[in-house]
């Protein structure tokens, strides 16, 4: 792995975005790396603000419009990871998964870019997420019981802040997504386990997450079961997410 290609999926969730990339920007990263928003049919308003931050920070992170590309309406994660799989494979490089409801301290995208390079068997790296008390919070509660430590994880991740090294990116053509699925963390944590590879969660590493800030529909999956499945069976739940 010799780069790191940072890359933000965003839809609106403006105020959360414009943090995350300056976290992101005020990073001390001593590797190679480039830093992609892909911008996935917000508002005309907030694509401007976009275009703005993009313009005024010099080049130092690419914008790319998905509008531009597709007229498949958002959510088109699966798009998002081909292209920068294939960007990442020309450059050796891993992907660093950035959501836009995520800001780290100014180590922390180096520390577990170092600590995944000493790891040759590992398919996923991810950081832990905390709320503003500095609690492990939604979707690693489950790791709380395991201290300041780096587990070898046998559950799926979250792509909150997750980094997918070259080792996997070699291994699974990202085309053969399935394209009925919106999000494609538990379908790739489990494909790196069935390859024999291992995923390592750093409690070590916590970043902030306000879960859901930048898809707030979300949230009816944590809070109330029930009515998320019965709203997907209904086929409200697409229309709310576009």
């Amino acid at each position: 792995m010799k780069a790191l290609h940072i890359i933000t999926p965003v839809k609106n969730s403006i105020d959360t975005t414009m943090e995350t990339i300056d976290a992101v920007l005020a990073s001390k990263i001593t590797v190679p790396f480039r830093y992609t928003i892909y911008n996935d049919f917000s508002t005309p308003e907030n694509t401007a603000l976009l275009e703005k931050k993009r313009d005024e920070a010099g080049g130092a992170f690419e914008l790319v419009n998905l509008s531009d590309l597709t007229s498949h309406p958002s959510p088109n994660y699966d798009l998002v990871l081909q292209m920068a799989q294939r960007d990442a494979l020309a450059a050796e490089a891993g992907i660093l998964i950035i959501e836009s409801d995520v800001t780290m301290d100014a180590d922390a995208i180096q520390r577990l870019f170092d600590e995944t390079l000493q790891r040759g068997d590992c398919g996923l790296a991810a950081s832990v997420t905390v709320d503003e008390q500095g609690t492990i919070n939604y979707p690693y509660e489950y790791a709380r019981e395991w201290g300041d430590k780096v587990i070898d994880c046998p559950k799926h991740f979250s792509f909150c802040f997750t980094l997918l090294t070259p080792l996997l990116l070699k291994a699974i053509d990202f085309a053969t997504l399935d394209p009925k699925r919106d999000w494609y963390d538990v379908t790739l944590s489990h494909a790196s386990l069935r390859l024999g590879y291992k995923n390592y969660l750093f409690n070590n590493i916590p970043v902030l997450h306000r879960p859901h800030s930048s898809r707030p529909w979300k949230k009816i999956k944590e809070q109330n079961l029930l009515k998320y499945w019965w709203l997907k069976y209904t086929g409200a739940f697409k229309k709310w997410k576009q």
